[in-house]
């Protein structure tokens, strides 16, 4: 499970690289797969601590969602 959430990591910096250079559409593709694969792992998963590393991901990728909503 560690080797997905430095996957997670690295996708959600790729988001954030690809929003500072205003390549919006590229950030947005990849929201979207990082966020079906967070819904992926929360259904597949009843550990607590698991369910809580996920919601804090999800609920930055909301926030880089909303970020992202404003700029395009």
């Amino acid at each position: 499970m560690e080797d997905r959430f430095s996957e997670i990591k690295k996708d959600i910096q790729s988001i954030i690289d690809n929003m500072a250079i205003k390549n919006f559409s590229e950030a947005s593709i990849k929201l979207i797969e990082v966020s079906d694969d967070l819904d992926d792992m929360m259904d597949a998963s009843d550990d607590e601590i698991v369910l809580r590393e996920i919601s804090k991901y999800q609920v930055l990728l909301n926030h880089l969602q909303i970020k992202m909503s404003t700029k395009e």
